[in-house]
């Protein structure tokens, strides 16, 4: 099969999804991270852990406010964080 006729299928595939004519073989869903809790566990300011995650300490507060919500990368990165310490320690190395 081509990788048009791949993409084909899978944007019809998709469209039936959201049309909901047809249910997701797979749905992965991640809790919303305890921002400030995580980075309490950790003993690390909004500042080193905003360096960090490469982003900036109004992004981090805003997490801890929750007047906005990680998504995408981040939700997988606090998770991995949240689960294992150690890979925050060696995010912050870098």
């Amino acid at each position: 099969m081509s990788i048009f006729n791949d993409l084909k299928s899978s944007l019809e595939e998709a469209v039936e999804i959201h049309q909901g004519d047809k249910a997701a073989a797979r749905v992965t869903r991640f809790e919303i991270a305890d921002v400030k809790s995580i980075r309490h566990n950790l003993q690390v300011s909004q500042a080193d852990f905003a360096k960090a995650l490469g982003t900036s300490v109004d992004t981090i507060k805003s997490w801890e406010s929750r007047r906005r919500t990680p998504t995408g990368l981040a939700v997988k990165v606090l998770a991995t964080i949240k689960e294992n310490p150690n890979f925050y320690k060696a995010l912050s190395a870098h």
